[in-house]
């Protein structure tokens, strides 16, 4: 059975830590310009998003006049369930034909999100949109149309609107400074990792305490040597695996 050389890089924490500290002007450059570009990015090329939320309040009685536990507690079973009634291409297509608007179903769905809090029995609608007085429009209208399609598909006695759609005063989305924070890091951990990589493949021996650790020789002196063309120097030019292998023969 044939033995093969495997070839072990040795991690040095120590010299990584070096590298990364040689250079890092590169990595605060590159991690600045990637804040900066997405920034840029994020600021002229990303439509700011209005959200404005609605809210109503679910509770299905079993008798007229008196609201019981077990009303309560079934009312937020059926908040959850009708989450996807509001969405449903009944209410959406509903919303379009009010307010004559030139969007598809799915258009406007996308538009919406619903969210139930724990234990609760209100159901927040929220609609963005990249107008802020079409937001609040749509919120309404979407928890108006929704709320006596509840009624209609589940007999439901009635849905109150709770708290109607807000006008929104600044942009929901996208938040400009976590963008800019994210590009910042990523544009440093990126730099840093192609640091380490360069410098673990790169097994040329560069100092006198390496000419020691790798060939068992102790250095009495250093001689300076003249520049020679990188091409003629490159024939010359002794790695680490090198060195191992001519103390091994």
């Amino acid at each position: 059975m044939e033995q093969r050389n495997q070839e072990v890089i040795e991690i040095d924490i120590k010299e990584l830590l070096n590298a990364l500290l040689r250079k890092w002007w590169v990595i605060a450059l590159i991690g600045i310009l990637g804040a900066a570009s997405v920034g840029a990015y994020t600021k002229y090329m990303i439509t700011p998003m209005y959200s404005s939320t609605s809210k109503v309040y679910v509770i299905n009685r079993q008798y007229e006049d008196v609201t019981t536990w077990q009303d309560l507690q079934s009312g937020e079973y059926i908040a959850k369930d009708l989450m996807i009634l509001v969405k449903s291409r009944p209410v959406t297509e509903a919303v379009i034909h009010n307010l004559n608007l030139n969007l598809s179903s799915k258009q406007l769905a996308n538009m919406i999100s619903v969210n139930t809090p724990a234990e609760t029995r209100i159901m927040e609608i929220t609609v963005s949109n990249p107008d802020p007085q079409i937001a609040k429009q749509l919120t309404d209208a979407v928890a108006e149309v929704s709320s006596e399609r509840m009624v209609s598909v589940m007999q439901m006695e009635k849905v109150n609107v709770v708290e109607e759609g807000n006008l929104p005063e600044g942009p929901s989305s996208p938040n400009l400074t976590k963008n800019i924070i994210l590009g910042g890091l990523l544009g440093v951990v990126a730099t840093s990792m192609i640091i380490i990589v360069i410098n673990l493949l790169n097994d040329t021996i560069k100092t006198a305490e390496e000419i020691e650790k790798y060939l068992g020789i102790t250095t009495l002196g250093i001689i300076p040597l003249e520049e020679v063309p990188y091409k003629k120097d490159r024939r010359h030019k002794l790695t680490k695996r090198k060195a191992k292998a001519a103390l091994a023969s």
